[in-house]
């Protein structure tokens, strides 16, 4: 009896032991899953910050609305470039292209580059290697079949099934159309399709309806998933040329648009960069302020179809039982230019227009916010990692925005409120731009230039006087250099042993120009 009831007593430790440890894995388990949480990131190209109503802007955007209402808007976000490529690569490995090797556009005229290159650490890669179900809709303009290579399970668009080395597409067609423009003659409907074109169909015509439709069927797909999820929509709209159908082409008046106060101005004092066209559309010498209020028009329109894309997205979260416990993503890879400057679409250039982006972040269990200080692309990333429970962050450049979104604006991780830009390469042209910006003063340094670009935010925000060459700055330029190279070091930047040399000039001998004119 006795060696029974030891016997008896050590099965019940054992039982015991055993169910305890389960308990353990359990909550270990479980803590696991609360790291992991669902992500979804809708993306959009050449977006611009201004334009929606929750910014005072021109267009009604009620579905963006009330994600920024919900979430955490990012009022002051920056991108690392004004270029898709760069942009889109600096977001998905969380590092600047002197590091993820991505610093021009892919596939493109004369650039050099035709993809990420896949051994890359990035977002895409971590998720899945975190257990993730990991869908990605739309463009990736990184390199053909790179979703794929990534281990993505959901893909969809031609560009995730084209060749991996694509010869590069030139823009006969293009010039062509300018060519014609400078001569006099328009496209149908009287209307330059290079600048804005009204699409045949409707709504359920357009690539952004099918985009949304794919998205929704990753969603649905998703919800039956045991996996957390973290899927990428990623629409074409409303980069230029600016097509829509009805009625969102005629939903805005021309007449009616307001031009802001640097619209079609002489560019007095700026690097000669800003004067060549890079892409034959950049040759607007035959756009009148007609023309450029029919361009804003179309561009508004285009904004207000992608709030209807968003909403359809949003409603089917919600249908799904998947809203309340996702954190949803919001933002444009950067800006665009609709005449500021005489300038149209991008180029190698850090007016605000490209480089700031709109940045909008709602998760389930924080308090609607508005963030102040200046943020960058490169923070979207950690932000990501921290989400979908991937430690090792420490070869991202950036700095998490969890505390931001938990705290506001007392977490920000900077020692000083600044954001830097970079502009390498534009389609095989180098530039190697380099600019920091702090709320009160932009610096950007042109080392492919002999001319840099100082701008009072305060006194001239929409950077029309180059205030380089005014003694009554010097100090403002030497104190900005210092950020700018303090930045550098930190992210390992090379060029920072130019800046060395050409910031000397500034400080020991106040030659406000490299080379005389």
């Amino acid at each position: 009896m006795k060696i029974r009831s030891v016997f008896s007593s050590l099965i019940l430790l054992v039982t015991t032991l055993t169910s305890l440890s389960a308990c353990a894995a359990q909550n270990e388990d479980s803590d696991k899953g609360k790291s992991k949480e669902n992500v979804l990131v809708i993306f959009f190209d050449d977006m611009r910050f201004d334009t929606f109503s929750y910014r005072n802007g021109p267009v009604n955007t009620p579905n963006i609305d009330a994600l920024a209402n919900e979430g955490t808007r990012f009022d002051n976000a920056m991108t690392t470039t004004g270029l898709c490529s760069p942009s889109r690569a600096a977001l998905f490995t969380g590092r600047w292209g002197h590091k993820n090797g991505l610093d021009d556009n892919v596939w493109l005229y004369h650039s050099r580059l035709s993809e990420l290159d896949p051994n890359q650490d990035d977002i895409l890669q971590s998720a899945v290697d975190e257990g993730y179900y990991v869908g990605y809709v739309g463009k990736w303009h990184l390199g053909g079949q790179g979703t794929k290579l990534r281990g993505v399970q959901y893909t969809w668009g031609k560009e995730h099934k084209l060749e991996r080395h694509l010869r590069q597409w030139t823009p006969y067609g293009i010039v062509k159309s300018v060519e014609g423009y400078k001569q006099g003659k328009l496209d149908a409907n009287g209307e330059k399709h290079m600048y804005y074109q009204t699409q045949e169909g409707t709504y359920a015509d357009t690539t952004t309806a099918q985009k949304v439709k794919a998205g929704q069927e990753f969603l649905e797909k998703a919800a039956k998933d045991d996996r957390p999820f973290f899927g990428v929509i990623s629409f074409e709209q409303p980069h230029p040329p600016y097509r829509v159908p009805e009625p969102y082409a005629s939903m805005f008046d021309p007449n009616k648009v307001k031009l802001p106060s640097n619209h079609a101005i002489n560019r007095k004092n700026k690097p000669r960069a800003q004067d060549e066209d890079w892409w034959p559309w950049h040759d607007v010498s035959h756009m009148t302020d007609e023309d450029w209020r029919k361009s804003r028009s179309f561009y508004y329109g285009a904004i207000a179809m992608i709030d209807r894309a968003v909403g359809d997205i949003i409603k089917t979260t919600k249908d799904l039982g998947l809203y309340d416990d996702l954190n949803i993503v919001i933002l444009g890879d950067q800006g665009s230019m609709l005449g500021e400057h005489s300038l149209y679409d991008k180029g190698p250039y850090a007016y605000d227009e490209l480089m700031k982006m709109p940045l909008i972040m709602k998760t389930p269990s924080n308090e609607p916010k508005i963030i102040n200080k200046q943020v960058s692309m490169l923070d979207i990333t950690p932000t990501l990692a921290d989400w979908m429970g991937v430690e090792d962050k420490s070869n991202m450049d950036g700095f998490s925005l969890v505390p931001m979104i938990e705290k506001g604006d007392q977490a920000y991780p900077r020692e000083e409120d600044v954001a830097m830009y970079a502009y390498e390469w534009y389609n095989g042209s180098w530039f190697g731009i380099r600019a920091i910006r702090t709320p009160e003063m932009k610096l950007v340094w042109n080392p492919g230039d002999s001319r840099d670009e100082l701008y009072d935010l305060v006194n001239d925000p929409t950077e029309e006087n180059n205030l380089i060459n005014n003694p009554k700055y010097r100090k403002q330029v030497i104190d900005m250099f210092a950020l700018l190279r303090k930045e550098l070091v930190r992210v390992d930047d090379p060029s920072v042993t130019k800046l060395d040399y050409h910031a000397a000039h500034y400080a020991k001998k106040g030659n406000f120009n490299h080379v005389p004119e």
